[in-house]
């Protein structure tokens, strides 16, 4: 059996198993799409993949980290 005929010229999932939306921001925690994006990615063109992968690199700041422990305390307070 050869296994090049299984092998697909695919954009990589961005996905790190980390699967949680962010409940404003509406894009998961972990691999930066949107949920439309996550469902649609079987269905997109290689082009539309990469213009997806080209924007998530921006849109990491726009999770602001929650700061639990005393360094949350410590943010509050001062």
């Amino acid at each position: 059996m050869n296994d090049r005929i299984w092998k697909r010229d695919e954009i990589e999932s961005p996905c790190v198993k980390v699967c949680v939306v962010h409940p404003v921001e509406r894009i998961c925690v972990g691999c930066l799409r949107s949920v439309e994006e996550i469902a649609g990615w079987g269905r997109m063109s290689a082009e539309e993949r990469r213009a997806v992968m080209a924007e998530l690199p921006e849109r990491a700041p726009r999770l602001r980290q929650r700061r639990g422990g005393r360094a949350g305390r410590e943010r509050r307070e001062g």
